[in-house]
């Protein structure tokens, strides 16, 4: 029980997932607001706006920061892993989201000639994250940080 408890008042661990939670909520809004359409998928989802994975990382480098300050090994850890996590949302896992759309745009050409494939069969299009959405998200969670740690 001991345990729970410890992680339920570190600071760092609360940040990161408050963070990551507030994200994922706004994402589901912001997306209700503008398609006017509720997704239970976008509160667990990846993609959209703000990056979720932006907030949670750059919360857990900020609060980490705030603990153990700028020189320690903690929070250079802490950086360059949120430094990847957003490069890879930018870049990597953006492409594959293109590919998908492009991928799903052919499967609907090959179900128009005739082929058995299925809706289920289609590609996750949401997974990458624009320039803003990350900005965005770190920003997020670069307030969520403060907010908790103080």
């Amino acid at each position: 029980m001991s345990f729970l408890r410890e992680m339920l008042i570190n600071k760092i661990l609360m940040s990161a997932i408050i963070g990551w939670g507030v994200a994922q909520i706004l994402k589901t809004l912001i997306h209700l607001w503008f398609t006017r359409e509720f997704v239970a998928e976008r509160l667990f989802g990846s993609g959209g706006m703000p990056s979720s994975h932006s907030a949670t990382v750059c919360a857990l480098a900020t609060t980490t920061g705030m603990e153990y300050g700028g020189e320690s090994f903690q929070f250079a850890i802490a950086m360059i892993f949120a430094i990847i996590v957003m490069y890879d949302a930018i870049g990597v896992r953006r492409e594959a989201g293109n590919q998908a759309k492009v991928l799903n745009e052919m499967m609907e050409v090959f179900v128009s000639m005739g082929s058995n494939m299925k809706a289920q069969d289609k590609l996750k299009e949401f997974i990458g994250h624009t320039p803003l959405q990350v900005l965005a998200g770190a920003i997020l969670g670069v307030v969520v940080a403060v907010s908790v740690y103080f």
